[in-house]
């Protein structure tokens, strides 16, 4: 394979054909980035030879990179010790991981191939103290499969729900990564909401589509054992939990058995065999009466099953390996357990965070479910003596295990293992952490051991799966080694956009760049310029014939989008005395670049899981960001490479300066306010309101919006026009008016205009302050749903926002007057012009201050008011009667279970709309949450529910009357059903806030 060439002549322009095909750049990005744009280092005459060894070593891990691209999975690096090249997506390091701390840790992971992969169904439902101490204490490389985004789990922190709470949580559970040193990998289910067991599990997603990701995971990163928290038992609780724990016992076998997913195998994956597999002890209670199912708070006779022998026991699992993840360490400075559940409070929707523990012992038991090594009935006497790798020579000579000759012997491969072997030990040894530089020669002689047992390998007589096995391992090693010498020598690259340069961009004078980054931009658009400062720092000065040689800087784009890229500037970039140089980049981003969007979607909630239409991104994170910088370094002719991906500097309310990913977004977002909209009967016109948004940097847009409707619906204005300044935000009224008669349902597709150009769709951004943004997009229509519903005529309501509520646009939409009011308004303003006040989804936990506006929500109701109280996460203050919800509030997940009206003749079933058990069809994800459990005789039920096996649940729908007026707690998940257009919510709701009498003002 031809080396890439080095730019080393004047700024020129490079376009992407100029990247020589299969080269250096085409790995960055995982095999889909092979644009490379290259700022050269001028060498003088004499350094020639050095240049020709040089362009050999590019070579050399120009292979290593490609080859590497085809077993490991590729994507931007989260965690300090990925796996492949990939460039850095956070701008820095989290302090344990940088200098010394770092390197100390980096160091530990070149003495072993131990390796060992977690399977989990959600985020947050990991193991990260185990983790931590596994990758930082004992060098392991772990990594983490999570089945799902976790689209159903709650929000506390913003108001996205489903594929866009998704979205957030997987960012938080990559913050989370960063603490306990961890590889994420994601499978393709997705959260549909709480189950309560495996079997409904399994028919919604089905059995071989998540052994399908397992397997596929497993035969990706080729760990020596593979864990889980959860057993496959209904002591796991959730029925996703129990998936987990079952898959992962059945890929011990699955996954090294060529006949299992034989498409995997074919497309280059190749079959592996783990050699441990463990399973977290029980953490429900086992005990005489049996073992307890939180999920539906009963308890089952004990019995679990070894999913890997098939075996049945009826005692728990008892523990064979004992984890200390109390254990203190020096390095971070605190315990592995404190250091990951710090990482772990970084997943706010969920609880707003955890709280950190204390400093102190702690230890986390498995069961071991299979071995290859140790007898699967063999029982450790004492736990705390062993670990997951025990019977497992973990040290780097243990690899020979892997070597089987077809012929002769592999004695080359335990040779060659040690050699590396011993470069490591003397650098671990030898490292001070005030001199890491010393520690460099010893970095690169194993980096040099490791690449010449990678040649032995190729040309050897080793059996075709020895060869795989020893190659994949013996590149993540060279990786490893890369990334040490990278930290010894003190090498780093930041990749900032700049502000736009008011210059010509053929003679201008080089711009003064500070130490303290310019505010820019976080996105751009097709058509539009920008420039990227690659300022490369290291911790001694290098120079063209020294020990360390800066060679190059450049940019990797996306393959099949032809950038525009020219190096304008090089201000010092080989200044020999200062170990700090810098090059600019202009860029144009071209006309057909895509957005960066998510690589999965759905077509609706309906189903389970996502699709992805390119395979060769099953299990990344996210799609890869568009641009990086990388800069590569020449050590004693080993070369070196860093980078990361470009980043924008912005400033955030809270948590202040930030560097964020660049992401390329369209020139227009066009968006509507909902997906799908009501109808209610006697109205024959509804107002849209369409949204757009110019998205480019400094370009006006003339936009031209329409709202198309099916034949027989008539649209005003039919179109409308809109001048939009860079940045800004505008929006068009449509109104909209059914055919005559009762009108079956319409989808009404937006669009914006700007010259030849249409667009059809937006997008809006998942996440919160502080946490890594993602764009979700959304094709912008809007399904019409005609609903047979009335309510009370000049309904005037009063609403207090809980978290992950859009009830108050429900209620607009169906004729309401909805006003947002606070806990001060509610104690301090006359409420007496409401008929109704409503208290959003767990409105006592996001406004700790309503316990003290119960007084006043009994008076509105003793004087002809209603108060409505949506399903809240515990017991609540305020209610005029006893009403418990208890420690763990019953939930009914099935959307199905049916629903018997307790009493039909109250008003909130018949006024103004009758209810029947036809309104309960149709509804998504579940009934409900936040059941009642028990309450005062004054309370009346009106409703009965329940799962499969469920005792009936009458805590649904309570209603009491306070005077005059009523009050009424609502367990239904309402919220949940509205924004899905459900019929029967909207009539239902209707009822609701239909009861109250408000006074004459």
């Amino acid at each position: 394979m031809e080396a890439p060439a080095v730019d080393n002549a004047e700024p020129r322009s490079a376009s992407r054909e100029a990247a020589v095909p299969g080269s250096f750049g085409a790995g960055l990005g995982g095999g889909i980035v092979s644009g490379l744009y290259t700022s050269g280092v001028s060498l003088p005459a004499s350094a020639s030879p050095a240049r020709r060894r040089s362009s050999r070593q590019a070579a050399a891990l120009t292979l290593l990179l490609v080859a590497t691209q085809s077993l490991i999975p590729a994507g931007a690096q989260s965690v300090p010790w990925a796996t492949s090249l990939a460039p850095a997506v956070q701008a820095q390091p989290l302090p344990e991981d940088r200098g010394a701390d770092g390197l100390a840790q980096s160091l530990a992971k070149l003495r072993t191939w131990a390796s060992l992969l977690m399977i989990v169904a959600h985020p947050d439902d990991e193991d990260g103290g185990m983790m931590a101490y596994e990758s930082r204490g004992a060098g392991a490389r772990t990594a983490l499969l999570t089945l799902t985004r976790g689209e159903g789990g709650q929000n506390a922190m913003s108001g996205e729900s489903y594929d866009a709470l998704g979205l957030v949580r997987t960012q938080e559970l990559l913050a989370a990564d960063r603490y306990s040193g961890t590889e994420q990998i994601w499978g393709t289910e997705a959260d549909y909401g709480f189950s309560k067991t495996k079997d409904e599990a399994f028919a919604q997603w089905g059995h071989d589509r998540v052994l399908r990701d397992v397997v596929r995971a497993v035969r990706e990163q080729r760990p020596l054992v593979l864990c889980s928290v959860f057993l496959g038992a209904v002591t796991d609780g959730h029925g996703h939990h129990q998936v987990a724990g079952q898959m992962a016992q059945e890929a011990f076998n699955a996954a090294g058995d060529p006949d299992v997913f034989p498409d995997q195998i074919a497309a280059g994956l190749r079959p592996w065999k783990p050699l441990a597999v463990f399973g977290r002890v029980p953490f429900a209670p086992v005990t005489g009466k049996g073992m307890y199912d939180y999920a539906t708070d009963t308890w089952a006779p004990t019995s679990f099953t070894n999913y890997v022998t098939g075996e049945h026991f009826a005692t728990a699992p008892t523990a064979d390996v004992s984890i200390p993840e109390g254990m203190f360490d020096p390095v971070l400075g605190r315990s592995y357990l404190q250091m990951a559940r710090e990482g772990w409070g970084l997943q706010k929707s969920q609880y707003g965070g955890g709280n950190p523990p204390l400093a102190g012992p702690d230890s986390v038991e498995y069961h071991r479910f299979g071995s290859r090594v140790v007898p699967a009935d063999a029982k450790a006497s004492d736990p705390g003596s062993t670990g997951f790798f025990t019977g497992i020579d973990t040290s780097l000579p243990g690899m020979a295990l892997l070597a089987h000759p077809v012929t002769g012997d592999a004695s080359f491969v335990r040779a060659g293992l040690e050699r590396i072997d011993h470069a490591a030990t003397h650098a671990f040894l030898a490292y001070t952490p005030a001199m890491p530089a010393r520690i460099a020669p010893d970095l690169r002689e194993g980096y040099l051991a490791t690449q010449a047992l990678l040649a032995e390998v190729a040309s050897s007589n080793l059996t075709t799966d020895s060869k795989a096995d020893l190659t994949h391992e013996l590149r993540i090693k060279l990786v490893q080694f890369n990334t040490a010498l990278v930290e010894a020598l003190g090498l780093h690259l930041d990749a900032l956009l700049t502000p736009a340069p008011e210059r010509d961009l053929r003679g201008a004078k080089p711009r003064a760049f500070g130490l303290y980054p310019e505010l820019t931009r976080t996105h751009v658009t097709p058509g539009e310029p920008f420039d990227v400062r690659l300022h490369v720092t290291a911790a001694e000065p290098w120079s063209a014939t020294g020990e360390l040689a800066l060679e190059r800087t450049g940019l990797a784009t996306p393959s099949g989008e032809h950038w525009e890229v020219t190096r304008t500037e090089a201000p010092g970039l080989n200044r020999a005395q200062s170990g700090v140089g810098e090059a600019i980049f202009a860029v144009t981003v071209p006309r057909n670049a895509a957005p960066t969007a998510p690589y999965f979607s759905r077509p609706s909630i309906a189903q389970p899981f996502y699709d992805v239409a390119d395979p060769s991104l099953l299990g990344q994170s996210t799609a890869p960001y568009p641009v990086s910088g990388f800069a590569d370094f020449r050590y004693q002719g080993v070369p070196l490479h860093v980078a990361e991906v470009a980043q924008g500097v912005e400033r955030q309310h809270g948590p202040g300066t930030l560097m964020t990913p660049l992401v390329v977004t369209p020139g227009l977002s066009v968006t509507l306010p909902e997906a799908v909209a009501i109808l209610p009967s006697g109205r024959q016109e509804l107002r849209v309101e369409v949204g757009v948004a110019n998205e480019a940097a400094a370009e006006p847009a003339d936009a031209t919006l329409a709202l198309h409707a099916p034949a027989g619906w008539l649209v005003e204005p039919a179109v409308a026009t809109r001048t939009l300044q860079p940045g800004e935000q505008a929006s068009q009224q449509f109104t909209v008016r059914a055919p005559a008669g009762k009108p079956g349902q319409a989808t009404l597709q937006a669009t914006a205009r700007t010259g030849n150009t249409e667009y059809t769709s937006g997008f809006a951004t998942a996440g919160y302050s502080g946490l890594v943004p993602t764009n979700l997009y959304r094709p912008a229509t809007l399904v019409v749903r005609p609903v047979e519903v009335a309510v009370s005529p000049g309904t005037r309501i009063g609403y207090v926002m809980g978290t992950g509520d859009e009830v108050p646009a429900a209620l607009r939409a169906l004729g309401c007057t909805v006003d947002l009011l606070t806990a001060a308004d509610l104690q301090h303003w006359d409420l007496a012009g409401y008929g109704t006040i409503v208290l959003g989804v767990r409105t006592y936990t996001a406004v700790p201050a309503l316990g003290a506006a119960s007084p006043a929500l009994q008076r509105f109701a003793a004087a002809g008011g209603t108060v409505v109280v949506q399903y809240q996460s515990g017991d609540f203050p305020g209610a005029p009667l006893p009403l418990q919800l208890g420690s763990s509030p019953a939930r009914v997940v099935d959307e199905h279970a049916p629903v018997a009206l307790l009493n039909s003749h109250d008003p909130l079933l018949t006024t103004p709309n009758r209810i029947s058990p036809a309104d309960f069809d149709g509804w998504v994800e579940e009934r409900g949450h936040g059941f009642a459990a028990s309450w005062a005789a004054g309370w009346t039920p009106l409703l009965a529910t329940a799962d499969p096996g469920q005792d009936v649940q009458q805590g649904g729908l309570l209603v009491t009357s306070v005077g005059r007026g009523r009050y009424v707690y609502v367990a239904l998940a309402l919220y949940r059903q509205l924004t899905e257009g459900v019929p029967g919510a909207y009539r239902l709701l209707a009822n609701l806030v239909s009861q109250g009498n408000p006074r004459p003002q």
